[in-house]
């Protein structure tokens, strides 16, 4: 049975005219009538009664007028989702990012844009660390991604955009000594109590900031170490230590008794990157153009 003979049905069912029905299908009477027998014959159910001189659905005929609607509505919805799907306007999109991705402006922005254009496309957020969305998305398991630098090695398969430097910045208590410099030299957290994020807490900063002092002879004094963005902070404005974060992560906080300064070195700038699978459903392209139009 093929869904033409269930349209040809249906009109025939709605006109009760051979004649009429097959003016409204493009098509001549005898064809018709022969493709209304042959689905009779097929599903060995007489439905229509021809014996008068008006044409009338037959009690069969009349239930499976609704099921060959049913049928037909759900055909053409079928093609109008995976139209739909190919152009990008459904489906799911799979989002990584690292965790302090989502304090930059960009990626907020990026997400309302796409979420206004595509209201359709379910979207995954997936918090990871730069490896595991890498690994992810070799694996595809993942779309498209916001990485930090350093970075590991990347495969083939998967293509990045820088698309923010954000720089390093110290943390310190408004009394601090370091709070009267303009901005700090790296020598000059040298033996500096420091509050440091957690290497697991997939930021980054543990290795930049491990590698920033190495490269001047030193390492970090680790007072403590803590893994949420905003602990640092409050830690400092206890006098608790100094801390280093990016920049991103403290540019819309305000915190009493807390000043930020600049780290002076070409070092201490961080790397923020886009990253997505070569192989790329309409979804992940949509999202890629809207990433490449913001950081133009």
């Amino acid at each position: 049975m093929e869904l033409r003979h269930l349209r040809y049905f249906v009109v025939v069912a709605e006109e009760l005219h051979f004649g009429r029905a097959a003016l409204r299908l493009g098509i001549s009477q005898p064809p018709l009538s022969q493709q209304i027998q042959a689905l009779e014959t097929e599903l060995d159910v007489q439905l229509l009664d021809r014996s008068s001189r008006k044409v009338a659905l037959t009690p069969a005929g009349v239930t499976f007028l609704a099921e060959a609607r049913q049928t037909l509505a759900q055909a053409d919805r079928s093609v109008t989702m995976a139209r739909r799907a190919a152009a990008g306007t459904i489906g799911v999109l799979r989002v990584g990012f690292t965790p302090s991705v989502p304090f930059m402006e960009l990626f907020p922005r990026v997400m309302r844009g796409y979420r206004h254009a595509f209201p359709g496309v379910e979207i995954r957020l997936l918090e990871m660390i730069t490896r595991q969305q890498i690994d992810a998305m070799t694996e595809n398991r993942l779309d498209v991604g916001f990485i930090r630098a350093p970075l590991p090695p990347i495969p083939s398969d998967v293509a990045t955009l820088p698309v923010l430097t954000d720089r390093l910045v110290l943390l310190a208590h408004k009394d601090h000594r370091l709070a009267a410099l303009p901005a700090i030299p790296v020598a000059e957290l040298k033996g500096e109590p420091m509050i440091m994020m957690d290497r697991e807490a997939g930021t980054g900063l543990y290795g930049h900031v491990h590698g920033l002092c190495a490269a001047h002879g030193f390492g970090p004094t680790v007072a403590q170490e803590v893994r949420g963005a905003w602990t640092p902070i409050g830690l400092v404005a206890a006098g608790l230590g100094v801390s280093i974060l990016y920049s991103s992560l403290v540019a819309r906080l305000g915190i009493a008794d807390v000043v930020q300064r600049p780290i002076d070195a070409p070092a201490a700038d961080g790397q923020i990157l886009f990253a997505h699978r070569m192989a790329m459903g309409p979804q992940a392209q949509e999202f890629t153009a809207l990433v490449r139009d913001a950081v133009r």
